[in-house]
């Protein structure tokens, strides 16, 4: 079943076989990237089931599925030493090459969009942590 993106003009298709394809190719890339790969490490456990998620998260947000039941705001913020701007930039430049070489233009652009989205609010979120933490000291 292809589900058009609502936010294109005109309908972009995507669907969840894609999205699969994105998540599987993106984290192999982000698995071996030298500067994302330890901080990878660190965090995830068990590959299969982040993966998952992963695939559940961005049903959830390009198609409204609701298949994401999770909190991402919390897991990201027990790593805030390693989510650095830096390594937010690097994820968003795997996430564009990703998307580029897998999707037609407009969906990459749409899947972009909403990271760029996402790495600025976990930004935010991390960044109100760290503050707190300082103002605690």
């Amino acid at each position: 079943m292809t589900i058009p993106l609502r936010s294109l003009q005109p309908a972009s298709p995507l669907d969840e076989a894609d999205i699969d394809r994105i998540v599987e190719a993106f984290y192999a890339r982000v698995r071996s990237d030298e500067m994302l790969a330890p901080i990878f490490d660190g965090a995830i456990h068990d590959w299969p089931v982040h993966l998952g998620d992963l695939k559940a998260f961005w049903s959830s947000v390009m198609f409204t599925s609701g298949r994401y039941k999770g909190r991402p705001m919390p897991a990201h913020i027990r790593h805030a030493a390693s989510i650095t701007p830096a390594a937010l930039e690097r994820w968003l430049a795997l996430w564009r090459e990703t998307t580029d070489e897998l999707v037609a233009p407009a969906a990459a652009r749409a899947l972009q969009e909403k990271a760029t989205r996402i790495a600025e609010s976990l930004s935010l979120g991390i960044n109100f942590y760290r503050n707190r933490l300082e103002a605690g000291r």
